[in-house]
């Protein structure tokens, strides 16, 4: 069997977000291999060369003038996304980026029909997707082995101290699009919907506790119905100290499966028990990136698969923007003090 020529790719921003991509990147497992580097602060792109090994592209132009790259990885903030996406659309550059896909949808569904229109593949870092637990959940919904589903509960009991709300920019809708919902607990959100199916409404509290000085909100809670006739609860914050695991609980007629962190834990009517994958960090406390770069890896492995194979990724933008619509409608929903309905694909703004 011949080997798969891997896919030659840019980093595109070199914040914290870069870790555990870097790491990822030494396995040849993932199926790529670095091209470059790219950031605004060259001293920062010095310091992960030099670290790593990679070559340092001085401009975007450069980037998307190489026939040499294939696709980019960009995690830079979501303020700087667009000007990017559109020049390596445009160039042909497959495209994966961290989450979110922007500040609105508004301007998430411009960015994802920008790469449809120019034929490149655009994939989004929900590397919570990957983790052995949420694998074998998604396989357990699929099955509908556990019955109907009747509860969804959803807890996101994050910490970040003042500190983390003190860099410019850091929770506000200029720079991140909002705060503990489109920032942190999306990754939770964009999972549950993959496993329950599409939100109908919400009904919604937003806030901003007195524990953070910030522009957006630390704390959301909502009531939430399903369209497959379920019903749930999220609570998501960044002001639980000193932060735990976030936990998503599905109770179906046959048994309630619980995934905490990257672990599954299956309560079947019968009386049996199951647990699948181990407790690991996920980025809940003070170190926000005290996480394995597994899911990564198979996250950035699947990504250039699709593009070898010619297939969507397990995560493309127009899928990502379902997550966007569900956070859309909970910040209405605090606004108005009324249940709001979650827009669908078809007619997300």
């Amino acid at each position: 069997m011949q080997d798969i020529e891997p896919v030659r790719l840019v980093l595109i921003g070199l914040g914290m977000a870069t870790r555990p991509h870097l790491e990822a990147f030494t396995d040849p497992a993932c199926g790529v291999t670095v091209a470059g580097v790219y950031n605004r602060s060259r001293a920062k792109a010095e310091a992960v060369a030099e670290r790593y090994g990679h070559r340092i592209f001085d401009t975007l132009e450069e980037i998307a003038d190489c026939p040499e790259v294939e696709a980019v990885i960009v995690t830079t903030p979501p303020d700087q996304r667009r000007e990017i996406v559109e020049m390596m659309a445009q160039a042909g550059k497959h495209i994966l980026m961290e989450k979110p896909v922007e500040r609105t949808s508004a301007a998430a569904l411009q960015l994802v029909e920008s790469c449809e229109r120019h034929g490149v593949k655009l994939g989004i870092v929900f590397q919570h997707r990957f983790r052995a637990g949420a694998q074998r959940l998604a396989s357990l919904v699929a099955d509908k082995a556990l019955g109907e589903i009747g509860l969804v509960r959803v807890e996101v009991p994050w910490w970040r101290d003042q500190a983390y709300y003190d860099e410019p920019g850091r929770g506000s809708f200029a720079r991140d699009g909002g705060g503990v919902l489109i920032s942190q607990a999306i990754h939770t959100l964009d999972l549950m919907l993959s496993l329950t199916g599409p939100a109908r409404s919400v009904q919604a509290l937003c806030a901003t506790t007195r524990l953070h000085d910030m522009e957006t909100e630390d704390f959301a809670t909502a009531g939430v119905r399903f369209e497959n006739g379920a019903v749930g609860s999220i609570v998501a914050t960044t002001a639980t100290f000193p932060g735990a695991s976030e936990t998503i609980t599905l109770d179906g007629t046959l048994g309630t499966a619980t995934l905490g962190a990257a672990r599954l834990q299956v309560a079947w009517r019968d009386g049996r028990t199951e647990e699948t994958g181990e407790l690991s960090g996920t980025g809940g406390g003070a170190d926000h990136m005290a996480f394995p770069c597994d899911w990564h890896k198979a996250l950035i492995a699947d990504f250039a698969a699709a593009i070898r194979s010619n297939r969507p990724p397990c995560i493309t933008g127009r899928e990502a923007l379902k997550v966007h619509a569900l956070i859309d409608a909970m910040i209405r929903s605090s606004a108005e003090g009324a249940v709001a309905p979650v827009a669908s694909i078809a007619d997300a703004p």
